[in-house]
């Protein structure tokens, strides 16, 4: 597909691609909507296989981004940046610095942060071009334990919607990934005395989750075969595809990782199997929220507090998506597009 066709399916507004060859600096900043406020989202340094694979990905992510904005709350827009290349470089100022004087060209419409193959340290030299990123060295800190806690709250929505109560003690939920928000999320799941069933890739990660909070192990690929009420994927994206659908004996999915599902239809596949699906960037929003209160001078105690009003949000998604009878991927989509429209329509007034 032509680059203005995809574009002009996902709706963005603007997609900027930047060079800097003195580095070999290679960027793309893709702007989905503004109508809510300065499209934030992180920079993903990643060596993409194509040209056209790391637009799609900067497409898909800042699109993801705005609507996730937009049913948190918060008065952002959707935008994200790829930087192709070697994240494991160890010259790293000169690509950061470009891509800061590239972030500054937008004039605060777009905001950056760090994301996969970022760091807070890149960020600083972001920061050596440009006021417009978030996520620096003493700042808002660690967006992690927000994230969790706003997941924590989550899962507790979905609890109450289809097991009758959402009260985790005696439940049995397993957590696939306990690297930094996976630990807080089992750390939050554990305190109300829930049964932690967990696997990652690292096994110094999950021995730390097993001596800590009694958690039961099981290698990687078994976790789709454990026997849960709940399925809280925090690592790797597309989890629940056609495969997994068929081993997964959960009545619940709701956990931390971006990109769940494979493909949109495994949403309905989910549905039409009798299984609530709490859509990942309503549930794990905490980071954006983090982000935004740092934005703000929010406390600590402000961000957590937003946070929890994830358990609310789903709780609207999950009754408008029983109510229209669709899957609750729709549903959020609905909400968010909801919210952006009656913002989009407030008429201007003069200052």
């Amino acid at each position: 597909m032509e680059i203005f066709e995809l574009i002009a399916e996902s709706e963005h507004e603007q997609v900027v691609l930047c060079q800097e060859p003195s580095c070999g600096y290679k960027g793309i900043i893709a702007i989905h909507n503004t109508t809510l406020g300065p499209a934030l989202g992180g920079t993903r340094f990643w060596n993409y296989d194509s040209d056209n694979e790391a637009i799609i990905d900067a497409l898909r992510l800042s699109r993801g981004m705005t609507y996730k904005a937009a049913v948190a709350g918060l008065n952002l827009g959707g935008g994200k940046s790829v930087i192709i290349g070697d994240n494991r470089t160890t010259r790293r100022e000169m690509i950061f610095r470009a891509h800061g004087r590239f972030v500054q060209s937008l004039a605060g419409r777009y905001i950056t942060a760090e994301d996969v193959g970022t760091s807070v340290d890149d960020m600083e030299y972001v920061h050596m071009e440009t006021e417009h990123v978030t996520g620096r060295m003493g700042t808002s800190g660690d967006p992690s334990p927000v994230t969790a806690y706003g997941v924590y709250q989550g899962i507790k929505a979905a609890a109450k919607q289809k097991l009758g109560s959402d009260d985790l003690d005696g439940v049995t939920i397993s957590v696939q990934g306990v690297g930094h928000v996976g630990y807080f999320l089992c750390k939050n799941l554990a305190s109300e005395g829930a049964k932690l069933i967990v696997t990652d890739i690292d096994e110094d990660r999950v021995r730390r989750v097993v001596g800590e909070f009694g958690a039961r192990p099981v290698d990687p690929d078994e976790i789709y075969d454990a026997e849960a009420e709940i399925y809280a994927p925090s690592a790797l994206g597309a989890t629940v595809n056609d495969e997994t659908l068929e081993r997964l004996k959960v009545q619940i999915i709701a956990g931390a990782a971006n990109n769940v599902l494979a493909e949109e239809r495994h949403g309905d596949a989910t549905h039409d199997k009798g299984i609530l699906y709490a859509p990942d960037y309503v549930i794990n929003a905490g980071g954006l929220i983090n982000v935004y209160g740092e934005l703000n001078g929010w406390t600590a105690e402000r961000s957590m507090r937003k946070a929890a009003e994830i358990y609310e949000t789903l709780s609207q998604i999950f009754q408008l998506a029983e109510e229209e009878g669709i899957g609750t991927h729709d549903a959020a989509d609905r909400l968010a597009e909801r919210r952006i429209e009656q913002v989009g329509v407030l008429q201007r007034t003069w200052v």
